[in-house]
């Protein structure tokens, strides 16, 4: 079921729901620039087996509103989205499931909404808290000296993006992914380039977005109130992620209060087939965790 929700004045959000009405919601906060058919269908399709699966096309992507031209707006904007999704569907209460950005947006709620939440993941994303990392040998990194994004990754995307036509774009955009990936899982680009087809159809142009690299990120810290949590968090370990290489993931766990980690074997910052089982599998015992206690 599709339905369009109004977050703020001249702001629309498209969402879809999938599963049963009366199952635990299960809400899908994707990444910078990506719509929520950034969540590839056979994991929705798994995890709506067991829950009311959300996902939604943030602002300046998909079927959503793009205003950031006219009406810039902060990344803190778009964690209120969040909260502005579910009040549209009349959800009090959801586990929430946020990749990259919106994994960022999740902790934000995570920390200043901690009562609509039933449970939280968190995949490949970077901790919102200025605690140091504690490596197994008792030695600590200080936060702001954790790895960077990889060269490659930071090479690609400092390219000027021209339009020469969808069929190029889809091709500038497996590329993108092929970096994305990690190397560690073989790369199928007929499974990208026909994700990449989806996404254009659903939003109705290739251009290129570009609002949230432009949005401003300033009060996005939460490092007292993560050190507090009290909403069961899992951190999804992504091994071959190339934006926030470990230990990222094992300094998220540490910033919030009572937080697990699981890795996925191969994982990079992208979610090819190879995954959407065992990340599944892993947000479903997660859920199922707190469902039972």
């Amino acid at each position: 079921m599709q339905q369009f929700i109004d977050a703020a004045p001249g702001v629309r959000l498209w969402t879809e729901q999938r599963g049963a009405a009366d199952a635990a919601p299960l809400l899908l906060v994707m990444g910078a620039q990506a719509s929520g058919l950034g969540w590839p269908e056979p994991l929705v399709d798994a995890l709506a087996a067991q829950h009311r699966v959300i996902r939604y096309d943030h602002r300046d992507t998909g079927r959503s509103t793009w205003s950031f031209e006219e009406r810039p707006y902060r990344i803190a904007d778009l964690a209120d989205d969040v909260i502005a999704v579910l009040d549209g569907l009349g959800i009090d209460r959801a586990h929430i499931v946020g990749m990259s950005l919106g994994g960022m947006l999740a902790q934000m709620v995570l920390a200043d909404h901690p009562d609509r939440l039933l449970s939280a993941t968190l995949i490949g994303t970077m901790a919102l808290s200025t605690t140091h990392c504690t490596r197994p040998d008792g030695s600590t990194i200080p936060a702001d000296a954790l790895p960077g994004i990889s060269p490659e990754v930071l090479e690609l995307w400092s390219r000027p993006v021209e339009d020469h036509g969808p069929a190029a774009e889809v091709e500038r955009r497996i590329e993108h992914w092929r970096v994305l990936a990690g190397g560690h899982l073989p790369f199928d680009d007929d499974y990208f380039r026909a994700f990449e087809h989806r996404v254009i159809a659903h939003t109705g142009h290739h251009r290129v977005g570009t609002a949230h690299g432009s949005a401003e990120h300033d009060g996005m810290l939460r490092t007292d109130r993560l050190a507090r949590n009290e909403v069961p968090t899992l951190v999804v370990s992504a091994p071959a992620d190339p934006v926030f290489p470990p230990p990222h993931p094992q300094h998220l766990a540490q910033c919030i209060r009572g937080a697990e980690l699981v890795e996925i074997p191969g994982m990079g910052h992208a979610l090819p087939p190879a995954v959407h089982a065992p990340l599944a599998t892993a947000i479903l015992t997660h859920t199922g965790a707190v469902a039972v206690a």
